[in-house]
């Protein structure tokens, strides 16, 4: 009887590296650590030991990219990275965010003055536990306050050495340009899926320029995932065919679909964790991913 082959362990390796800024090496299939925390991103974990679980294991898989935000919480997904990995683990890069105030579960606002983000920056160190953070995004335009203000303020902070790098979030190409008078733009965070190109436009300007795109929301989602949904069908059995999740499946699309794409998938499960990770040794050829986007059409 022939033993069936092993399938190689997780290793987010497999996903390739990019370097983020020209000189900040990461692997591409990250973690994003918005789920760590309480429905509609407010209040803590229901379990926090496990939550850091998570985080730990995440290093243990070769994942470097850790995507959060002071607004996860707020500030209880940035305290659980700093208690979970401080010191942190050579190569590991914490990219995180300011710039929305929460209300409650589900309800922001966006706030872009520059004593708050200034503020927001040297909070998020502390509890971080870092000198630097090596990739800080505004998390979102603030239509009030003069994105000369925003990016300034970050710009500062910058020079004095606390930041390493600046991104933006949910942004347009014309608002990359314009952005780039006041500070360089290093990563762009949209969201973006296999069934989801509302932001292709802005994916092939940052392919163009070598910004890297860190896709939330990275999923196949939505009502092409209902079971009675043509796509779900048609996913569902290609993903049997290679004997993956349609999850897996579309993130080893996005990691096919552009050498910039970051995929940064949450999740409070050591078992999702895991499988997300999986999905970097997922291999196919140019002819099935086709079959796999005219699937996601349907």
């Amino acid at each position: 009887m022939n033993a069936q082959p092993q399938s190689p362990p997780p290793d987010a390796s497999a996903s390739g590296t990019f370097h983020i800024g020209g000189d900040l090496p990461v692997h591409r299939l990250g973690y994003g650590t918005m789920r760590l925390v309480g429905e509609g991103a407010w209040g803590e974990p229901a379990d926090p030991d496990a939550a850091k679980r998570v985080l730990r294991r995440a290093v243990d898989l070769g994942v470097t990219l850790f995507d959060t935000a002071d607004a996860y919480g707020p500030e209880i997904a940035e305290r659980l990275i700093g208690e979970a990995l401080a010191p942190y683990a050579d190569g590991v890069v914490i990219a995180t965010k300011g710039g929305i105030t929460r209300q409650g579960p589900a309800k922001t606002e966006y706030v872009g003055r520059a004593g708050y983000l200034i503020q927001c920056v040297e909070m998020s160190l502390r509890r971080l536990k870092l000198e630097r953070i090596d990739l800080y995004q505004l998390h979102r335009i603030d239509p009030r306050t003069p994105l000369e203000e925003s990016l300034g303020a970050l710009k500062r902070m910058q020079e004095q050495g606390k930041i390493r790098h600046i991104g933006l979030s949910e942004v347009t190409p014309a608002e990359i340009e314009d952005a780039e008078k006041i500070v360089p733009i290093i990563t762009v965070q949209n969201r973006y899926s296999l069934t989801d190109r509302r932001n292709e436009e802005t994916l092939n300007y940052c392919e163009r320029r070598g910004i890297g795109f860190m896709p939330w929301y990275p999923f196949a989602g939505g009502k092409q995932l209902k079971p009675d949904h043509p796509s779900a069908k048609a996913l569902i059995r290609i993903a049997g065919l290679h004997l993956v999740s349609v999850s897996q499946l579309s993130l080893a699309w996005l990691l096919q679909r552009s050498p910039v794409l970051l995929p940064i998938p949450g999740t409070s499960s050591l078992a999702h964790l895991e499988e997300n990770v999986a999905a970097s040794n997922l291999k196919l050829s140019p002819e099935e991913w086709a079959e796999v986007e005219e699937a996601a059409k349907s």
